[in-house]
């Protein structure tokens, strides 16, 4: 059985099945321990979480509306996987829309606000120099974006961020296990823009912390 799956299966959850299938997947996916490409086999994935196949496949439809999971005919279910030019597209925009939600922090925030934002930049500064797995980092990075996003108090912006983030992960989950420490720098410098009340700097900073956690120039 996959190291990623608890030994207790999902099915023997009393929560809605599909819910927990979709939240084992995406992490599984997330965290890179389902790569790009890879198959997504209905009865296999049935058989290691303790389900039927019937929240397998709607779990998969799910995720594929998310676009962490491309379906195709006769070829069936696979990890998505993106071309040169798919990469560079979408990380333009979520450099740009995250540099606009860095912005409007800076110019909304409130001190309780940055009291919880420092609270999550110091345990996420320490989980990473602590040598935590994909799975407690991803959720660390989330837990971080969605405070900013939370400051920023746009929620047509957070709705396009949440689907935008999923995706781009695929690209960033290879990177981000050897720069764990540096994405925290990066994260602890653009809350000082933000406490500061500088939206231009904060905005540049958030932008060039995607394109880095990417590897790609501007």
């Amino acid at each position: 059985m996959d190291p990623h799956i608890k030994a207790t299966t999902l099915g023997a959850n009393h929560s809605p099945l599909t819910d927990l299938v979709v939240n084992a997947l995406r992490e599984r996916i997330l965290s890179g321990g389902m790569p790009p490409g890879e198959r997504l086999v209905e009865g296999k994935l049935s058989e290691e979480l303790g389900v039927s196949r019937m929240p397998v496949r709607e779990a998969l439809r799910q995720l594929a509306a998310e676009g962490l999971v491309t379906i195709e005919p006769r070829r069936g279910a696979s990890v998505t996987s993106f071309s040169p030019q798919q990469m560079r597209e979408l990380v333009e925009v979520r450099a740009t829309l995250e540099g606009l939600n860095a912005k409007l922090a800076a110019q909304r925030h409130d001190d309780q606000q940055i009291a919880e934002m420092e609270r999550i930049l110091e345990e996420g500064t320490r989980v990473s120099q602590s040598g935590a797995d994909d799975a407690v980092m991803l959720m660390m990075n989330q837990r971080f974006h969605d405070a900013l996003g939370s400051i920023a108090a746009n929620s047509i912006l957070q709705d396009i961020m949440r689907s935008l983030r999923d995706r781009t992960a695929l690209l960033f989950a290879p990177i981000n296990r050897s720069r764990g420490p540096q994405n925290w720098d990066e994260h602890a410098a653009i809350l000082r823009a933000v406490i500061n009340g500088d939206a231009e700097l904060a905005s540049l900073l958030a932008m060039r912390h995607v394109y880095n956690a990417a590897q790609m120039e501007p």
